[in-house]
């Protein structure tokens, strides 16, 4: 392996963990504003990678996405995965915020990523594409925010899907519960040990295209405009 290519790993790696466990501290947190301690007292609201680590979504995932392509003889695949969920403890919230604030709570990651996209296109806007004159640090500087910004619209848009156990199902399964719509909030509920069957199938076949990088290209292309 080069070293542009162990730039690129490290980098995609670094953001990927950037993404993925700022996210899950961004619900936890949110939940505590609402009173809610149980991600504070199972030390869920630190930055330390192994309190977040989680077997498939922050290994196995990844590395079968990036690795794989390369081993069929494409490029490398991007990076993709998941954190360890934070522990919410979601009738505190409501008791406390209502159904509102669990729906801050279900939206705090998602938030999280598309802020951080934000600022990494507005780095990027204003950094130069790098050169073989450039330094291996503003080489790495440069793909690591490259990589901040895709990753990020990525599990941006992955999490807003209405796959059960994902953010856009709980937000419309809360959503539907303010409104006393019971029905699709009991769909969700019943369907939760599918949702991660749903995110294989989704990120292993050509659904991938059309459900998420469809919507990916198109924010890129905005934040990049």
């Amino acid at each position: 392996m080069e070293s542009l290519d162990i730039i690129k790993l490290v980098a995609a790696v670094l953001a990927l963990a950037i993404a993925i466990i700022g996210h899950e501290i961004m619900h936890g947190w949110v939940a505590y504003m609402y009173g809610d301690t149980t991600a504070k007292n199972a030390g869920r609201l630190t930055i330390n990678p192994i309190s977040h680590i989680d077997l498939v979504g922050t290994i196995i995932v990844p590395a079968a996405m990036y690795f794989l392509p390369m081993l069929m003889g494409a490029d490398s695949g991007f990076l993709f995965g998941w954190a360890k969920p934070v522990p919410i403890n979601t009738s505190t919230v409501i008791r406390n915020g209502g159904y509102n604030a669990a729906m801050q709570v279900d939206l705090a990651g998602i938030v999280y990523n598309f802020t951080l996209a934000a600022f990494a296109s507005i780095a990027l806007v204003a950094m130069s594409q790098p050169t073989t004159a450039d330094s291996l640090t503003y080489v790495f500087a440069y793909i690591l925010v490259y990589q901040i910004l895709i990753i990020n619209v990525v599990l941006g848009v992955f999490n807003l899907l209405p796959v059960p156990q994902f953010d856009g199902a709980h937000f419309l399964m809360h959503l539907a519960l303010k409104y006393k719509v019971n029905s699709v909030a009991e769909f969700f509920y019943k369907n939760e040990r599918y949702g991660m069957i749903i995110v294989l199938i989704v990120i292993m076949t050509p659904l991938k295209d059309y459900v998420l990088f469809l919507p990916v290209r198109t924010i890129l292309n905005l934040l990049l405009s």
